[in-house]
């Protein structure tokens, strides 16, 4: 992979990190227990998701790298990600880990995750091979796509539950979009711009039948991706 595309990636991390961080310092505890959208967590407890997500490269990399990747970002959500017992132990997860913190906690801790991570990553090299918690062997640019994925999506997921604009960032939501389309794009009929590109493939807005229909003609399947 090209070395400018593996900074892209890098700066989409960092700038919807920051853009996710300069927000958590606004809310207060009131805030942390409102419902969301991915039900059963509430915002206190999908930030603990988010957070978990972010931190989890930065122990990757201090493990033994395999020898070669297996998989690319895209296959990483494949539908081993989404059988009910990994959904149970992702929701249990962060059920217990967002529960209990204040709201200067939270943003005091995803700080300092999303902070290490990147300094791990700028320590490594992006040609470095993971393995990640299902066991796939990843390209360290490749596992760090999957990262701007969760941290943007559940972002808009967020803002929808704080009453909030979305707050996407716009290297984030190029590397979104490029992961979610496999880097095509999509029929000028939909009139669709990034941001409802990235909520309608991700379920957070229904397609209707004529824009799946438009889908379809052009032979293109968007990536899966539960909440």
């Amino acid at each position: 992979m090209p070395s400018d595309e593996c900074r892209q990636v890098r700066d989409a991390f960092a700038d919807e990190c920051a853009r996710l961080g300069a927000v958590l310092p606004t809310l207060d505890d009131a805030d942390l227990a409102r419902p969301t959208d991915c039900p059963p967590w509430n915002v206190a407890q999908l930030l603990a998701h988010v957070h978990t997500g972010v931190g989890r490269l930065a122990d990757m990399l201090a493990d033994e790298a395999p020898a070669q990747p297996h998989v690319n970002a895209a296959e990483y959500f494949g539908v081993a990600k989404f059988t009910p017992q990994v959904d149970a132990d992702r929701i249990a997860s962060a059920q217990a880990s967002g529960a209990p913190d204040s709201a200067s906690r939270v943003a005091v801790e995803f700080d300092r995750a999303w902070r290490a991570t990147l300094a791990a990553v700028d320590a490594d090299s992006p040609g470095r091979v993971v393995r990640t918690r299902h066991g796939d062997a990843m390209a360290v640019t490749e596992f760090l796509r999957t990262r701007v994925l969760e941290v943007g999506v559940h972002g808009l997921d967020l803002a929808a539950a704080l009453d909030r604009p979305a707050w996407l960032t716009p290297a984030a939501g190029r590397v979104i979009a490029d992961l979610l389309t496999g880097g095509r794009e999509v029929p000028v009929e939909l009139g669709w711009d990034r941001l409802t590109l990235i909520a309608k493939a991700t379920g957070r807005s229904p397609r209707s039948a004529a824009e799946q229909a438009l889908l379809d003609g052009a032979g293109l399947p968007l990536l899966s991706f539960g909440r």
